[in-house]
């Protein structure tokens, strides 16, 4: 009895499953049909069609069509070419021999519209996560009715809940913006995008508001303004994070400078292009590297590192040695000499490698974005903020744990009194140079990710360095990194404001009151000299 019931339900079930073979086969020589036309309209439904079936073999008619590999013979019937044969739509038969004469199916711009929208909705339901994800959002976009009932199935279907989300506010995004919607299921829509909370959201509800009716009018009001609060806080979240980045930037730019103002004394206006010769060293690092060993590019930055700080500190001791130790304690004899040097560098890097801009790709690890809370940033700023950290806290550790950190500080303390204690303060003042010059160097690793590489590089840099040294306290490190975060931040704050040019005076006359009120800025070294 059993084995007879068992037999009878796999009739059954075969019977079933050569009616939906059968249906299908119909629904496909409907559609396929459609695609002989000379109306678009009538090739636009046919891709609807399709998109309605949901099946593999749908999917893969509609991207042969999407790669200009659909076409029909005089006969009305459907192939596509794949590979070197030409497969028949309806049987996915190989045709050999393959048919001449074949006619190209035909296209405009809203039968590509329509198209694009069919495979995202059949991409709905693919085996890939990162394809259903990306249909999800192309459904978004499009707010295409006819892709609902595809994709209340995927919703059902789906189990990861992030993607769930996502087409979730896919179909609100389709509900909200049909008027034949019900007003129930229109508000629930309006709440489920408010929990995006995004421009794109807002755009998408300011263009409904016009035509809703009056209790949807309410909730989509009430739904803007709280957008608009999360954007206003988002916005506030990414300039402190760009002004972070500004402001790593700035230490890395100053924190060379403020070392030799503090134990020379010396006004250098070389500094940038110290940085500007660190970031032209990054760049012959990398043509090394792209002509004879490409596989190593990933570690270009790594390579150039090193390489940058010698050739910077190397330049800094010849300027050292030659012209700056005969005019100690005469500071602005040093600026005009120091200008001087600027523009013989610049001019020397002019001539050697051109005025024009020079490419300084990323690295793999650098390149991207990371997603904040709704804030895309790039990952090459992010890499800077830490490395800035670590510069610091590595030049701290060589301040305050080494025999020459200790006599730095002593130099700049006291420098008639280090030198009576026997520490050689020429020496001192030569390493003391070559460290900032080639610290400034490793700032033009940095920045070669985020400026142009060209000879003025240095020049954009130098008057905030100068600022962050002055505002941070001359000599010491905790006020160059206090400075150079605070001035970085309150740019970025500004230039909304006020605008780039307009914000940066701002800065500037800010900086001029603070002096006035405390000449060694927020963290003044102790010293008998210094205090004198």
């Amino acid at each position: 009895m059993r084995r007879i019931c068992y037999k009878g339900l796999m009739a059954v079930l075969g019977l079933y499953v050569l009616l939906v073979q059968a249906v299908q086969a119909a629904g496909y020589d409907e559609a396929l049909a459609k695609f002989t036309s000379d109306q678009f309209p009538q090739i636009e439904q046919g891709i609807l069609d399709l998109a309605a079936i949901g099946s593999p073999e749908a999917a893969r008619l509609l991207e042969a069509l999407n790669d200009g590999r659909l076409f029909f013979t005089a006969g009305k019937q459907v192939v596509f070419k794949e590979g070197n044969g030409v497969i028949d739509g309806l049987t996915a038969a190989k045709l050999d021999p393959a048919p001449d004469n074949l006619k190209t199916v035909r296209m405009n711009n809203r039968v590509r519209r329509t198209l694009e929208s069919a495979l995202g909705t059949l991409s709905l339901v693919a085996v890939d996560p990162v394809k259903r994800r990306a249909a999800a959002e192309a459904v978004f976009k499009a707010r295409d009715p006819q892709a609902l009932p595809l994709l209340e199935t995927a919703i059902q279907k789906e189990k990861d809940t992030a993607i769930k989300n996502v087409m979730e506010r896919a179909r609100a995004a389709i509900l909200v913006a049909d008027s034949k919607a019900s007003e129930l299921a229109r508000l629930g829509a309006v709440e489920t995008l408010a929990e995006r909370g995004d421009q794109e959201v807002m755009s998408l509800l300011a263009s409904v508001r016009p035509q809703a009716p009056a209790n949807l009018v309410q909730s989509i009001d009430a739904a803007i303004k709280v957008i608009e609060r999360r954007l206003s806080l988002l916005s506030a979240f990414q300039n402190a994070i760009y002004g972070l980045s500004l402001g790593s930037v700035l230490l890395l730019a100053a924190i060379g400078l403020a070392i030799t103002f503090g134990v020379m004394g010396i006004i250098n206006m070389a500094h940038g292009e110290m940085v500007m010769l660190g970031a032209y060293t990054t760049f012959l690092v990398q043509e090394v590297i792209r002509a004879k060993y490409p596989a190593l590019f990933d570690w270009s930055l790594m390579i150039a590192l090193p390489l940058a700080f010698l050739v910077s500190a190397l330049f800094g001791v010849m300027i050292e040695r030659s012209i700056l130790r005969f005019l100690y304690g005469r500071p602005l004899e040093t600026l005009l000499a120091t200008w001087g040097v600027s523009l013989v560098l610049q001019q020397g890097v002019r001539t050697l490698f051109g005025p024009t801009n020079r490419e300084v790709g990323a690295p793999a690890f650098m390149s991207g974005s990371v997603d904040l809370w709704g804030l895309t940033i790039t990952s090459g700023r992010l890499w800077i903020i830490v490395f800035s950290m670590l510069v610091f806290f590595a030049l701290l550790l060589l301040m305050r744990a080494t025999s020459f950190g200790l006599k730095m500080r002593a130099v700049t303390q006291n420098r008639r009194m280090a030198a009576a204690m026997g520490i050689p303060t020429p020496i001192i003042d030569q390493m003391t140079f070559a460290l900032g010059s080639g610290i400034a160097g490793i700032a033009g690793v940095a920045l070669s990710q985020i400026d142009n590489v060209s000879p003025n590089l240095g020049q954009g840099y130098i008057i905030d360095s100068f600022m962050v040294v002055v505002f941070g306290g001359v000599g010491n490190l905790w006020g160059t990194l206090v400075g150079a975060l605070t001035l970085g931040v309150a740019n970025k704050f500004l230039e909304p404001l006020a605008g780039a040019v307009l914000g940066k005076i701002v800065m500037l006359v800010f900086i001029i009151l603070f002096i006035q009120k405390r000449p060694r800025g927020l963290f003044a070294l102790k010293g008998r000299s210094v205090e004198g």
